[in-house]
């Protein structure tokens, strides 16, 4: 009994248990075709590269899962989200492909030219996202802004600058390399890879160091912390700025799929799922102590739910009221009146067999 309630109140319990309610989906629906249980895991290789469900599950949230890596830090720090990392993404997918074409800058005769080396346009991109994160993070550490307030401002602003940018049109960069950021390393789909080196780039950041434990303690008090001796302005101003870096490696990868900066699309909407696959995850959006693991897991559950959903035949149109649905009852399971709720359940209960034994 003891062992039951102490996984149960793991802070992974819940998001573990929507990832195995989403398979069970996937299974239940292949047995009722024909088709056999494992079909949902079958990877197989074709043309040389890996194919399969799962594979695309974890290629297509390759972004979100980025994201949300940033978001569960400023989350956790500012006890806020930063709802303008969709539009940077967009802002620094812009930035590095006019960068790359020379678009503004100089001509070139055809998308399959640099007017610059790619590690300039890469650099420019990652550039830029800092530059958003410092900007927003200056507005939140140093002027107290509420965090959704001030992330508002880059929310309208970056996808319009992007589009200034390339002057309202679609750049292109039509190279092999470009292309393989959001391509294929091997039989590998390269975006899985960037996210797994971002993913342990930043968990051994947080266990080799302190920073994890200093954005735990200034998310749960601010003011303590800083009787304490952490400097927490500067603590939220560099969650922000890993906020911003990551929506420019996630919009370097976004650009590198389609070989072109379409600044009214890339990065749409995203910053929805990265602040879903957060709560999905366990993590408290009030601050505080916080599970990146979980993070992970939530992002590659919305991209579960999504392609569920498409594989049953939702259109795409009525696919996100299924999954809003879906993402809120998954939400408020994690809510902690509800929490609290089954905990007093449960010791009634716990009250009741104590009395019948008695």
């Amino acid at each position: 009994m003891n062992k039951g309630k102490k996984i149960t109140q793991q802070q992974l319990f819940l998001p573990v248990v929507c990832v195995l309610l989403v398979l069970a989906v996937n299974i239940f629906y292949d047995v009722s075709q024909g088709n056999e249980f494992y079909n949902f895991f079958k990877i197989t290789l074709t043309n040389d590269v890996l194919q399969g469900r799962l594979i695309n599950i974890l290629n297509r949230g390759s972004e979100v899962a980025i994201l949300a890596i940033g978001m569960t830090l400023v989350v956790s720090a500012s006890a806020g989200t930063d709802i303008s990392v969709g539009s940077v993404m967009s802002l620094c997918a812009s930035f590095c492909c006019m960068l790359v074409a020379g678009y503004g800058v100089s001509s070139v005769s055809s998308p399959d030219e640099f007017a610059m080396p790619l590690v300039v346009g890469l650099l420019g991109a990652l550039v830029m996202g800092l530059v958003c994160g410092a900007f927003n993070g200056a507005l939140v550490a140093y002027l107290n802004i509420q965090p959704m307030v001030a992330t508002l401002i880059l929310w309208s602003a970056a996808r319009a600058i992007g589009l200034l940018l390339c002057n309202n049109l679609i750049v292109y960069v039509r190279d092999d390399t470009f292309g393989l950021f959001g391509g294929y390393l091997g039989p590998i789909p390269t975006p899985i890879l960037i996210a797994a080196v971002c993913v342990a780039a930043t968990s051994l950041v947080l266990k080799k160091t302190a920073l994890g434990m200093y954005v735990q303690s200034v998310g749960i008090n601010k003011r303590a912390s800083r009787i304490a001796g952490l400097n927490s302005q500067k603590i939220i101003f560099l969650c922000y700025l890993i906020c911003g870096l990551c929506a420019g490696i996630a919009g370097i990868v976004a650009s590198s799929r389609i070989t072109s900066a379409d600044s009214n699309n890339i990065g749409l909407n995203m910053e929805l799922d990265a602040i879903l696959a957060v709560a999905l995850g366990g993590n408290s959006l009030g601050g505080g102590k916080f599970s990146l693991a979980g993070s992970i897991i939530g992002a590659y559950t919305i991209q579960a739910i999504t392609t569920t959903m498409y594989n049953l035949g939702v259109s795409t149109e009525v696919a996100p009221v299924f999954k809003a649905v879906v993402v809120i009852v998954i939400v408020a399971i994690q809510a902690p009146p509800v929490r609290a709720w089954f905990k007093k359940r449960a010791a009634a209960k716990a009250v009741q067999k104590g009395v019948a034994s008695v």
